[in-house]
């Protein structure tokens, strides 16, 4: 029973460390927030950059580059309904982005708890032993006392798995939080900029002597 104990604690880490290098590549910062597609972005003023724009986020897929399609795409529509079709799709990317986290949250929770399973197996086994032979010499004591060290092992491997699977759960958690601050400033600063040019060239339009 201890071994299927043992198995277990393989497959949690293993697992864990799946997660933690398939999120910290998901999450890398370039891969989110692509340098390219900021530069894009801030050079984004007219319709023709507008155009670029779009190629740049089709060329280079991104959670920020699929926010500022959905927003221009939505420019023809109201602020209001443009900045709404942005949080439906930035949930929606948050979503992905946090993806697997929770995997990790659950490793923090189990990985000790099977260690003082085995711990518990383990104990059961060697004092079973225990009260059919007894403790005949100082031999037998120090076998006991190897046993129960081997045993204590079980506990320190599910620490050791839970440990790591708390910070990097920690760290993914808070990246994440921090993402979404950044693509919602960019993309309220892209919808904000995009609106005040098409107002600029509305009162143009409409009052050419007042920009003469």
């Amino acid at each position: 029973m201890d071994k299927i104990v043992y198995v277990l604690l393989g497959l949690t880490s293993v697992t864990g460390l799946a997660v933690i290098l398939w999120r910290a590549w998901v999450l890398r910062w370039d891969g989110v927030v692509p340098p390219s597609t900021i530069a894009a972005l801030e050079a984004c003023r007219t319709p023709d950059d507008l155009v670029a724009l779009r190629a740049r986020c089709q060329e280079r897929p991104s959670p920020l580059g699929r926010l500022l399609l959905v927003a221009a795409d939505h420019l023809d529509w109201s602020k209001a309904d443009t900045e709404a079709a942005v949080e439906s799709a930035a949930r929606r990317e948050i979503v992905r982005l946090e993806r697997g986290i929770v995997v990790l949250e659950v490793i923090v929770g189990i990985a000790p708890l099977l260690g003082l399973v085995g711990t518990i197996l383990g104990m059961m086994n060697v004092f079973g032993d225990l009260g059919q032979t007894g403790l005949n010499n100082i031999n037998d004591a120090a076998k006991l006392a190897q046993g129960i060290s081997l045993i204590l092992r079980a506990t320190l491997i599910g620490l050791l798995i839970s440990i790591p699977s708390l910070v990097a759960w920690s760290y993914f958690s808070k990246k994440v939080e921090v993402i979404a601050v950044e693509l919602e400033t960019l993309c309220a600063e892209f919808i904000r900029r995009q609106y005040s040019g098409q107002n600029a060239h509305r009162t143009a339009a409409e009052d050419p002597d007042q920009t003469a």
